[in-house]
């Protein structure tokens, strides 16, 4: 259901004007235009025309153009501000201003200074397209050209990086060393052969049955060339140079305070991924009011199980217990996560009325990333022809710990990520730019309120699973701690790593990935428990102020409907519909 159709169910007056014919215009021009400069995003959305275009973001035209983009959408959209748009119109307004005036900040930081890390990199991404199994797709002869054209232009990237990192070497703007050790093996396996088991190789593997004997021979010839004679050498290139220049000039210190602009630039990090004004100070204590209140609910699951000793103990247990690590075939896991969709899916129709259309897999993430990834969600297409995928690192199936799995599929799969996602992209009510849109306050933090709902979903029936929810949770409040403590505290790698050894569960070599993932993305992680406690807060309020008539389906629709917004935006749209309910 869309906004607008939310305000009817009130019986609320809409004043619809000209003015709103006006704003659709421009926000069809603003995607149209977006997608252009952004033609990745268009292929994860599945736009077809842009799967041969790669803007090199290193580019400092390519930059520029993005400047100009944002600035003159953020002045067609001056006029309309204050003007007799309807609701729906407004809300999009105050979306697609937000969204310009936070990519105008972020070009302000010299993020380009650091092209590489080990966990969201565009040589990641690129990878990941090559391969033929992401987003990049290769079904017919086109396809395959594109992906040639596409190919072409992300080479110069390889060589742009290392032009890039020295001039951050020379503004004091690096990776720290723990990072660049991660990614150095990344690029190692990009920069050998044998040919034909390159990533970049595999789709030749999967040329489909339409394509002629002909174009099959000419397509691996054309293939096996270009990784053989430009892939290899450009990525022999990069690595040589990360070992012998780039590891040796890294810095110790393990957060952004350290950097030039580091503590402006974390602080517009927290507005991004929280859509709050929350200061780093108060988010800092609330992880640690947080992690009190969880530890106080972890002791009593071990009280439940018997088992003597302290927390710590438990935790020392849980890490190595055999009947939680009982996998020896990665295909079990997959398996495993299969089975668990299956008992929950009967009680998901007692909580939720709107359900996607957007098929769902799990798969096992890919060996190129596998070591240094966690668990993650990759969205379908819009128009629903490439499913949702769970991606699963499973890089030692006999350490593979089950605990935290029925948590991990409510959060990552049904009803977190596939459902959120989905519903929003499969809405063609929403303006097009709205439909692929993301708030990681929301997003993850609707991801993790499902990780809530396990007991309702006839879950969390093993008090080991249940433990497993309490410390993915714990996990999320930790994170307000040591993100905070890294990039605004000083904290170290090791510090960092300590504490969450101390107050959680998870396994130290999941542990030190985590954290080495905070080091990476600065923020991002402070999303999840902020915009949980945000719907636990709206969700309680509802209960509260509805008594008797509030319906947990009709919750969940009105925080769904709309797609994404900022927590804000999102608080003032519950109060909104429970005052409605009200009068």
């Amino acid at each position: 259901m869309c906004l607008l159709c939310f305000l009817l169910g009130l019986g609320l007056p809409l004043a619809v004007s000209a003015n709103d014919a006006q704003l659709n215009q421009l926000l069809d021009r603003y995607w149209e235009d977006f997608l252009k400069i952004d033609p990745i995003q268009a292929t994860y959305v599945g736009d077809s025309r842009y799967h041969h275009l790669l803007p090199n973001p290193l580019d400092p035209e390519h930059r520029q153009r993005q400047r100009v983009f944002y600035r003159e959408s953020l002045e067609a959209l001056r006029p309309l501000e204050g003007s007799d748009l309807s609701r729906e119109g407004q809300l999009s307004l105050e979306l697609l201003k937000w969204e310009c005036d936070t990519k105008l900040k972020q070009l302000d930081f010299d993020t380009h200074l650091l092209p590489l890390n080990q966990f969201n990199s565009f040589h990641l991404t690129i990878g990941q397209f090559a391969s033929g199994q992401g987003a990049q797709p290769f079904k017919t002869v086109t396809d395959y050209e594109r992906w040639l054209q596409r190919l072409d232009r992300f080479l110069p990237w390889c060589f742009g990086a290392q032009q890039a990192m020295r001039e951050g070497i020379r503004k004091g703007i690096t990776l720290p060393k723990s990072l660049t050790r991660k990614v150095i093996p990344q690029i190692e396996g990009l920069s050998k052969g044998p040919i034909h088991e390159h990533l970049f190789y595999q789709p030749v593997h999967r040329l489909p049955d339409s394509v002629s004997p002909d174009e099959k021979r000419r397509l691996t010839h054309v293939y096996s060339e270009i990784v053989e004679r430009r892939v290899i050498p450009a990525f022999q290139s990069l690595l040589q140079f990360l070992r012998d220049e780039y590891l040796p000039a890294c810095r110790d210190n393990s957060g952004i305070l350290a950097l030039p602009q580091g503590r402006e630039f974390y602080r517009h990090q927290i507005k991004i991924y929280t859509t709050t004004e929350l200061n780093p100070d108060e988010i800092f204590e609330l992880g640690h009011r947080e992690i009190r209140r969880l530890t106080d609910e972890m002791e009593k699951v071990q009280t439940q199980l018997n088992f003597p000793g302290n927390l710590r103990a438990f935790f020392a247990h849980v890490r190595t217990s055999p009947q939680l690590t009982p996998f020896s075939d990665p295909r079990q896991v997959i398996g495993h996560f299969n089975r668990i969709h299956q008992r929950m899916r009967p009680q998901v129709e007692r909580l939720f009325r709107l359900r996607p259309k957007t098929a769902f897999e799990v798969r096992r993430t890919e060996a190129f990333r596998e070591a240094s990834s966690s668990a993650e969600y990759q969205p379908g297409s819009l128009d629903g022809t490439r499913p949702g995928i769970f991606y699963v690192p499973i890089p030692s199936v006999r350490d593979y710990n089950i605990v935290s799995d029925e948590d991990l599929f409510l959060h990552e799969a049904i009803p977190g990520h596939h459902y959120q996602i989905s519903l929003q992209q499969e809405n063609t009510k929403l303006p097009a730019f709205r439909r692929p849109l993301w708030y990681s306050a929301y997003g993850e933090g609707w991801a993790l309120y499902c990780e809530s709902l396990g007991k309702e979903l006839g879950l969390y029936q093993d008090p080991y699973q249940y433990f497993g929810m309490l410390s993915a949770e714990m996990h999320r409040a930790i994170r307000l701690v040591v993100d905070v403590g890294l990039h605004q505290k000083g904290w170290t790698r090791e510090q960092a790593i300590q504490f969450s050894l101390d107050h959680e569960a998870e396994p130290e070599s999941s542990i030190v990935s985590e954290i080495e993932r905070y080091m990476a993305w600065p923020g991002q992680a402070l999303s999840y428990k902020i915009g949980q406690l945000k719907i636990l807060e709206l969700r309680k309020l509802a209960e509260t102020r509805l008594g008797s008539r509030f319906e947990i389906k009709d919750f969940h629709d009105k925080i769904l409907e709309s797609g994404c917004l900022p927590l804000t935006i999102l608080e003032k749209k519950i109060r909104t519909w429970i005052d409605g309910l009200n009068q």
